[in-house]
């Protein structure tokens, strides 16, 4: 975003930019209403509309309702004037989805990963993003980015400081990516990712301030505050999967002992599965089936999620009382279980936070479901290309 005083031609760049965003906020709109909201005359909005719409950035849809004169001619965002790319690398699969500017989807892939290498991974991924690439229609400004959000701390110059369940250190996915390919693109922590994608589309729409817990196979946390996400000095804050819960505990990967995401991830529930007679000889254990067994009462497994539940909001009282969030938004693939935690859940909460800070919180589920990653993901590029080109004054 560029911040400037100006001339005659920066004026018209502002004003181009307060005219498309203004647009793009509405499903339909007129260009009188443009002109009452932007405050700028009618002229001057109907030369700036016709820009765009010769950009193909909005079009015209037909006559809307008159209020006694000729109907006005209803302006919409051309929301298929571009495509993205959103990939969520999971820590066994590939998710990726093409959204049109809106963050629709429009095609997706799902691959579930066989190689866990650097060079291996690499491979998988431009092979899903292929098949995207493959099957977007044909548009004005084609495929504008691509967004990978990865299960690690990323710096702010996309490189994978550390992503302990494959075990990488300092590789550089975003340079393999964009020589391949040849289009912007942007790595991002998971978390943030999610909390991105939630704030925009899913269970955080108009939320200022909130916090993303993504749990699968570890645990992350994207944080928005005042609508921004927050990453820390060196683009890793919000790491509080590796919180301590167990001051003996476990051995994490990271190098802590007692790690929340060790006691209330996917991956410590199945781990606790695994040791009960009934499934210690299943190879396949997933979530879908301890989710079945739920569903028909088996007494271990109600036991082993109501403990995930209470060692879930044993790590929110921490999160609630570091940040003071007005809601925490639970997803990845921890919703599947969402009726057999979120009672444990809250009651800890009860238990253990001032009233204060219950009275004003919400704790809910992702309205996103599996998608927060790759939806956040894909809106980073679609951010950022509009972004280039915004001219604001102060």
């Amino acid at each position: 975003m560029v911040k400037k005083t100006g001339n005659h031609k920066l004026v018209k760049q502002i004003n181009k930019s307060l005219v498309l965003d203004i647009i793009k906020s509405q499903n339909v709109i007129s260009r009188a209403e443009v002109s009452q909201r932007s405050g700028l005359n009618k002229g001057t909005v109907s030369a700036l509309v016709q820009e765009l719409i010769d950009s193909h950035f909005i079009c015209e849809m037909g006559p809307g309702p008159s209020s006694g004169g000729r109907p006005p001619v209803m302006l919409s965002f051309n929301q298929r004037a571009g495509y993205s790319i959103g990939i969520d690398l999971g820590v066994n699969y590939i998710l990726g989805i093409l959204t049109d500017l809106q963050g629709n989807i429009v095609q997706e892939q799902y691959r579930k990963l066989t190689h866990f290498t650097f060079d291996r991974v690499v491979q998988q991924l431009i092979a899903v993003i292929e098949c995207l690439i493959d099957t977007t229609p044909d548009s004005n400004l084609g495929i504008i980015g691509i967004g990978i959000g990865v299960p690690g701390m990323v710096d702010p110059a996309g490189t994978i400081l550390f992503a302990p369940k494959f075990n990488w250190g300092s590789v550089n996915l975003k340079e393999k990516i964009a020589d391949r390919f040849h289009f912007p693109v942007i790595i991002e922590n998971d978390a943030n990712a999610g909390a991105y994608g939630e704030m925009l589309y899913g269970a955080g729409k108009n939320i200022s301030n909130l916090i993303y817990v993504g749990v699968g196979g570890g645990i992350g946390t994207g944080v928005i505050l005042d609508h921004e996400l927050y990453k820390g000095t060196q683009g890793i804050g919000g790491e509080m999967g590796h919180v301590t819960i167990e001051a003996n505990g476990k051995r994490c990967r990271c190098g802590n002992r007692g790690c929340w995401e060790l006691y209330a991830s996917e991956s410590a529930l199945l781990e606790a599965a695994r040791q009960l007679p009934d499934f210690e000889k299943e190879s396949e254990l997933d979530m879908d089936r301890l989710v079945q067994a739920a569903h028909k009462g088996h007494p271990e497994i109600l036991h082993l999620l109501n403990q995930v539940g209470q060692y879930l909001g044993v790590g929110l009282t921490t999160i609630v009382n570091t940040f003071n969030p007005e809601w925490i938004i639970i997803g990845n693939r921890f919703s599947k279980i969402r009726d057999w935690i979120q009672d444990p859940i809250q009651r800890v909460l009860e238990q253990r936070l001032l009233p204060d800070h219950r009275k004003h919180l919400t704790v809910t589920f992702s309205a996103l479901g599996i998608y927060s990653c790759a939806l956040g993901s894909s809106s980073l590029p679609i951010s950022n290309f509009f972004a280039r080109d915004k001219v604001t004054v102060e």
